[in-house]
């Protein structure tokens, strides 16, 4: 196994309260998470320092034939390298999004406004990403944006070309190969886990890289979803980060975001 290297990437944390924050008598601004990742330089700076830690971990996970990023990968040496990154807030900032965002959430409200705003990367990632790929790892794409019929669109995935389309023009292009969104085929619901073992069917996994504890450890959400029997809790969030505390800047590497996640619907 490599080396544990002792870089750590720290998290924010931010209180994030409902509504929005008001400045006297001034218009409304953007409640306190979405206001700090649009103006913070200390947002820019962890995003960085993630995307560095990851680049000097990169050789290491390559040479070393033995590791993976999976804890549950065995007999991979012979495989291809992979990482599998999450889209949005780890490659993807939608941070202009949240802005003009009038509650609810809908996807659709989320695929029009990327189909008709050009998406921008994350600080560090494109760097990342290419570093990666010149050193002949594959990178997949897990996202959870849906898989949706949409009137006046044709196919049963019209999303798969729009987030395509974000990562080019985020500087990370991609194809619908390496793209894998929640409901795309019946088994991929919006726990993560099934579409990572299928990477990890043809590929040595070597880093997991996402913004949501989703995006590396499985039964993380409150509705449960197979193979997950139980919801999550606080408490069990937090048992399960400190389970795999060795993974953490040492093959999985986490982007802060304080505005929205599966953290938000847990007590």
């Amino acid at each position: 196994m490599i080396a544990r290297q002792s870089s750590t990437i720290f998290f924010v944390a931010l209180t994030i309260v409902s509504g929005c924050v008001q400045d006297g008598d001034s218009n409304p601004q953007p409640h306190p998470g979405i206001l700090w990742v649009r103006t913070a330089a200390e947002f820019e700076a962890l995003s960085l320092q993630a995307y560095r830690a990851a680049g000097d971990f990169l050789p290491g996970a390559i040479a070393d034939p033995n590791w993976s990023a999976l804890p549950q990968q065995t007999g991979a040496a012979s495989l291809p390298t992979a990482i599998i990154f999450d889209v949005d807030e780890t490659l993807v900032s939608n941070v202009e999004f949240q802005v003009t965002l009038e509650a609810p959430f809908r996807n659709s409200k989320l695929d029009n406004w990327n189909a008709n705003n050009k998406s921008k990367p994350m600080p560090g990632a494109v760097e990342f990403t290419q570093l990666a790929r010149a050193a002949g790892v594959e990178l997949f794409f897990v996202t959870n944006r849906p898989c949706e019929r949409r009137r006046g669109l044709d196919g049963p995935c019209p999303q798969e070309a729009v987030t395509i389309q974000d990562l080019v023009e985020a500087g990370i292009p991609t194809d619908a190969e390496h793209l894998m969104l929640a409901n795309e085929r019946p088994e991929w619901d919006r726990e993560k886990s099934i579409r990572r073992n299928l990477v990890a069917a043809t590929n040595r996994v070597i880093m997991l890289v996402g913004d949501d504890l989703g995006d590396f450890i499985p039964c993380t959400r409150r509705k449960p979803l197979a193979p997950c029997t139980e919801g999550a809790s606080i408490a069990s969030r937090q048992a399960l980060t400190h389970d795999f505390k060795s993974y953490w800047g040492a093959g999985w590497f986490v982007l802060p975001n304080p505005m929205h996640g599966s953290w938000t619907s847990v007590e």
